[in-house]
């Protein structure tokens, strides 16, 4: 049975902690709804009703053009361990870029900030858990070390793939990668 909850708990932190993905939720009032999986230790929970997670440059920006037109935005872990358990935080959320007031002291909750494009700062207004019976159990066997290796190996800059990869959305919508959209 699904149960709610008004903020992120000390249990839900460190179920949140101890999860190797996380998957984020978000739709413009009028397109495609997105969900992407997330890795590499790119989250943090910075109080009891807020999220920062690093968004590193990859193949679409879908979040930040959503978030442009309407900033909701959910938030899942599922377990793929022994104990079975899903939790979501619902919420807004905001971007930064690098270009923001915010963005210095936000990325310094951060190990590796290269090709960090965006960060999310999500207000978390309710989390809700539910059983998980359904989600396989499954073993993580590695982290892949793939994403900044290739984009350190691409020829350019990390401003050159988001010209030509990062800013608009696959529905035609302005990301603000650049500010110049805005």
């Amino acid at each position: 049975m699904a149960k709610q909850f008004a903020h992120i708990d000390e249990v839900h932190q460190n179920f949140i902690q101890e999860q190797p993905i996380f998957f984020s939720g978000t739709a413009a009032p009028e397109g495609r709804v997105n969900i992407s999986p997330k890795g590499m230790d790119s989250l943090r929970v910075v109080g009891p009703n807020r999220i920062l997670w690093l968004n590193y440059t990859g193949s679409g920006n879908e979040t930040a053009g959503h978030l442009r037109l309407s900033d909701r935005m959910t938030l899942m872990w599922c377990s793929f361990g022994k104990r079975p358990l899903i939790l979501r935080a619902y919420g807004t959320a905001k971007t930064l870029h690098p270009r923001d007031d915010g963005w210095g002291e936000a990325l310094s909750l951060f190990d590796e900030p290269y090709t960090a494009r965006q960060i999310y700062d999500m207000h978390v207004e309710m989390v809700q858990t539910s059983c998980g019976y359904a989600v396989p159990q499954m073993e993580l066997t590695a982290e892949r070390d793939l994403l900044l290796p290739a984009m350190t190996a691409k020829s350019g800059t990390v401003e050159d793939f988001w010209a030509e990869r990062n800013t608009t959305t696959i529905d035609g919508q302005p990301t603000g990668i650049f500010g110049d959209d805005i």
